[in-house]
């Protein structure tokens, strides 16, 4: 998108073009504070980058930052350019929004989710997203949901869907439909007459830095004792493989562990009580506001609300 000045605007005496690949390249320095961490954010290279401010630089014909070892800080030029790239930012997303048909964005989505979401329902939502903008290129990482935070955070990604929501003010969060946990067992262990027998065994569960991880080992202390052996681990997919191989117990997501318990390796039992549900959000920066970011988080809310009406069909 080209955005021309006319000759009256008191920023400059003649007609100037200013790219707005230009302006959005120097509001993200400005917001994440350097020209690495922007370069990281637009997915280009950091001479890009400096090239981009470079340019807008000289297209005005003035310095936008004072450069020091320390770090860039925005001239008065620059605080005052950046009022006139925020109201252009705005317009950019609201002729999306209202004009642009979606079939002809282009864009770069950085998606980032939960291992839970990763094994349920990501695919379904990748190819309902990919249906409403078919130009858009998708990365995602799947990582546990203390990670995850912190990316969106630092604007390294721009959709998170975690264990939420996100309590940051910044932070726009949708609720997903949440995951029922379940008490797994190897199908061929004995019966016991009372469930909290199998406790004492090695407990399976989510990473040491999750809440999943905290809220268990709280309610096996209270309910168990201080002799049980907790561990964690990055993957549900490694924690179900161990349960089936007689090494443990785990209290994991009932969505994932069904095609489990279909295939007899693997079975529920009731100690008479569970962990509490997990809660999942999509979290997106609601500045800058991106109507594609927020079309993509009620997709994602969709496409969950589906896959829990087909787990009770």
């Amino acid at each position: 998108m080209l955005i021309k000045w006319s000759p009256e605007h008191p920023l400059q005496s003649q007609m100037t073009k200013i790219n707005f690949e230009h302006l959005r390249t120097f509001l993200s320095v400005v917001r994440l504070g350097g020209v690495r961490k922007a370069s990281y954010a637009l997915n280009v290279t950091q001479p890009a980058v400096s090239a981009r401010i470079k340019n807008l630089e000289e297209t005005l014909d003035c310095e936008l930052f004072d450069r020091s070892v320390s770090g860039m800080r925005l001239t008065k030029r620059g605080e005052r350019l950046l009022g006139y790239a925020e109201q252009f930012e705005h317009l950019a997303d609201l002729v999306q929004k209202e004009v642009i048909d979606p079939d002809g964005i282009e864009g770069h989505l950085r998606l980032g989710v939960s291992e839970t979401i990763a094994q349920c329902w990501l695919p379904e939502f990748i190819s309902r997203l990919h249906g409403v903008y078919p130009k858009l290129e998708i990365e995602f990482n799947v990582d546990i949901s203390t990670n995850l935070r912190t990316g969106l955070l630092n604007r390294e990604i721009d959709l998170a869907i975690l264990l939420g929501p996100v309590s940051e003010y910044s932070v726009e969060n949708i609720d997903l439909p949440g995951f029922e946990l379940a008490w797994y067992i190897a199908a061929d262990t004995p019966e016991a007459a009372d469930g909290n027998a199998y406790l004492t065994r090695p407990v399976l569960t989510y990473a040491r830095n999750t809440r999943p991880y905290r809220e268990l080992k709280d309610m096996l202390y209270e309910r168990v004792g201080p002799g049980f052996s907790l561990f964690p681990s990055s993957s549900l997919s490694a924690c179900f493989r161990l349960v089936e191989a007689n090494l443990g117990v785990a209290a994991l997501p009932r969505a994932l562990g069904q095609s489990y318990v279909d295939a007899g390796t693997i079975r529920e039992f009731d100690p008479g009580w569970a962990p509490n549900p997990l809660s999942f959000s999509a979290s997106y920066l609601g500045d800058p506001k991106s109507h594609m970011v927020e079309t993509a988080a009620k997709i994602a809310r969709d496409v969950a609300v589906d896959y829990e009406g087909d787990k009770n069909i």
